[in-house]
């Protein structure tokens, strides 16, 4: 089973249970998934992988939603934006620790040999893919020029 098959059994499920919740926020996932498949040229089926891309931009849109309700004093609409995010993480891969993420990219610098900022490039194109999905590229980018300027 694919994971856009998973979602749509889930929104079956969700929407027999008469969960508002998941109804709402597994057809948004779905919605965006669909749009990415019609994106571009030509029509195309989306694999996993890219599934996952699409959870991941959801779910940081709902995170920065949430955050900016916040900010404006919307407590229960940061709370509704945040509940979201929270059905969309179920769908995602665990996001990796601080620990794990300096790892990798200790090994990405060993790796490429790499030393000072300039050489961010080169360790950031060995990292991403070893991360796919499990960790923010900010927080990676924030990670690798940390490491670098050591």
């Amino acid at each position: 089973m694919t994971l856009k098959e998973k979602l749509e059994t889930d929104l079956s499920v969700a929407m027999k249970g008469r969960d508002e919740l998941r109804t709402r926020t597994l057809r948004m996932a779905l919605t965006a998934v669909k749009n990415e498949e019609v994106a571009g040229k030509q029509v195309r089926r989306l694999s996993d992988d890219d599934v996952v891309k699409v959870l991941t931009r959801e779910a940081k849109k709902r995170r920065e939603a949430a955050t900016a309700f916040e900010e404006a004093g919307r407590a229960e609409s940061a709370q509704a934006e945040r509940d979201e995010g929270g059905v969309l993480e179920e769908y995602l891969p665990a996001q990796l620790g601080e620990a794990e993420l300096a790892a990798l990219v200790a090994d990405a610098i060993a790796e490429s040999g790499a030393a000072g900022p300039r050489a961010m490039g080169q360790v950031m194109k060995i990292v991403n893919p070893k991360v796919a999905g499990r960790a923010e590229g900010g927080r990676v980018a924030a990670e690798v020029k940390r490491q670098l300027a050591e």
